[in-house]
């Protein structure tokens, strides 16, 4: 499991724009919480055919963001017909992608002085999941990684559901972004 590379494994290369952008083709992202539109709700559970879709959800300054991160995810996993949920595999792939998601934010909150933007972008294959942040540490799983011992399981369970995931900086700025990506549902 990578933690360094900016793209996943196999043909899909790095991102046309960088780790903080939408591709040619992509639906428009929403700017902020209040911005979101309520979902739209398509007939039949499976992902739909289209190219690549991306959506930004900006979190500097505001409170309650793992809600707000997981709303705005639900949103976005309903326009992208990953929800409703047909099937007990496509319901889980939905859970993996929200439980990530908060994970990430998270993470951003208890170790880097919250975060400042969720990135969600998906294909026909992938869905990835981008945090934004201005802190300096480099998340890890712990190791070893132990059940029974409260705190430090999000990047675990983070490199449990994953394909993969990492990090990316900007050399000459502040922060970096967590990213992971995981599977559509069958």
């Amino acid at each position: 499991m990578s933690t360094t590379r900016p793209y996943s494994p196999g043909d899909r290369g790095p991102e046309p724009s960088g780790a903080s952008g939408a591709s040619e083709g992509a639906e428009p992202a929403v700017g902020a919480a209040t911005g979101a539109a309520a979902p739209s709700v398509p007939t039949g559970g499976a992902p739909q055919a289209r190219g690549r879709q991306v959506r930004t959800l900006r979190l500097e300054g505001e409170s309650g963001v793992v809600p707000l991160a997981r709303d705005f995810s639900r949103q976005a996993l309903y326009a992208w017909g990953w929800l409703p949920a047909a099937t007990a595999d496509q319901r889980a792939a939905a859970e993996d992608v929200l439980l990530v998601v908060s994970e990430l934010v998270t993470n951003a909150c208890l170790h880097a002085e919250g975060p400042d933007e969720l990135l969600l972008a998906c294909d026909n294959k992938v869905i990835r999941i981008e945090v934004s942040d201005r802190g300096t540490g480099q998340p890890a799983p712990r190791n070893p990684h132990r059940a029974g011992r409260p705190g430090g399981h999000g990047m675990f369970i983070v490199q449990r559901l994953c394909l993969d995931w990492g990090v990316v900086r900007v050399t000459g700025a502040p922060g970096k972004t967590v990213w992971a990506e995981l599977g559509a549902p069958a």
